[in-house]
């Protein structure tokens, strides 16, 4: 098996209105995939689609192999919702026994796995505290613990971060890849476009209930035709020079030793290069600068 998920046209409609419509994912087996979108473009119907809580208008899905809905495999899945709403008389560590068991976990091995979990996500000290008494950010971490409670095989985590503070976010990435290392496989939706950058290998961008873009970080993050430029000794010959390749150039400092062109094609960048040197300065550094997932984010959405 190389997709943990694969979806086929999968749609959902309410009445007149396409919540989700041809969607096509492909989430290979043991990666960490992105699942981006702004508010209201269809995520969580199609996570919840996924998990065999709604049922498709029509499509297909498969998700560990099998077609969505199957019993045994939704076993084999973790869950954190955006919108949780746990049992506040329950201590953590009663929380976890009642998702435990109605993951048909044995008391043995309930007792072996609360404590690592506990732990993993930091609430070890906490163990019989009650769910009330803990902040959301907290509330949020025994989420994650009862997600990954039963070692599951595909981990669905849906805006994971969202009331932790950067360290909180620190130990979520931390733990996302610990699961990637063991080979499971995780699908995160996030709006902290940066930690989807340094965590996922492949992303998708949904917009209106589509798929706009999906693919591999490479893929998706090109390299941009903009520089940014360190040279010495500059002289006008030379900036004479790169004023003919560049459609904008913005001058640094003065005297100029570093500089961002903006070129008119990528291919121009050699150009660049060849023009300062030609031209008796030294070239010290000359950076491509690549776009960041929130750059392309802003441009699918705004176009």
């Amino acid at each position: 098996m190389t997709n943990a998920i694969e979806t086929r046209n999968l749609e959902k409609r309410y009445k007149d209105f396409a919540a989700v419509q041809n969607l096509n994912l492909e989430v290979p087996t043991g990666s960490v995939f992105g699942f981006l979108g702004p508010n209201g473009a269809g995520k969580t119907t199609s996570i919840m689609m996924m998990l065999g809580n709604i049922r498709p208008t029509q499509g297909s899905a498969t998700v560990l192999g099998e077609p969505i809905g199957n019993v045994k495999i939704r076993r084999r899945i973790g869950f954190l919702p955006e919108k949780f709403q746990f049992h506040e008389f329950l201590t953590a560590e009663e929380f976890l026994h009642l998702h435990g068991k109605l993951n048909g976990m044995k008391r043995e091995e309930r007792n072996r796995r609360i404590p690592i979990v506990l732990a993993r996500v930091g609430l070890q000290e906490r163990s019989k505290s009650r769910l009330r008494e803990f902040s959301k950010g907290m509330q949020q971490r025994v989420g994650l613990a009862q997600a990954i409670l039963h070692e599951p095989d595909l981990v669905i985590l849906d805006e994971p971060t969202s009331a932790l503070d950067p360290l909180g976010r620190r130990d979520v990435r931390d733990l996302v890849m610990e699961l990637k290392s063991e080979g499971k496989t995780v699908l995160l939706n996030s709006h902290l476009l940066s930690e989807i950058e340094m965590t996922c290998d492949r992303v998708a961008i949904i917009k209106r209930g589509q798929i706009e873009v999906q693919g591999t970080m490479d893929e998706l993050l090109t390299v941009a035709s903009t520089v940014q430029v360190e040279v010495r000794g500059m002289n006008d010959a030379a900036l004479s020079a790169v004023r003919s390749l560049v459609s904008k150039l913005r001058l640094e400092r003065v005297p100029i030793t570093q500089f961002t062109a903006y070129l008119k094609s990528e291919a121009d960048i050699g150009e660049l290069a060849r023009a300062i040197v030609q031209n008796g300065v030294e070239l010290r550094a000359l950076i491509p600068k690549r776009e960041t997932l929130e750059e392309l984010f802003v441009r699918i959405m705004e176009q």
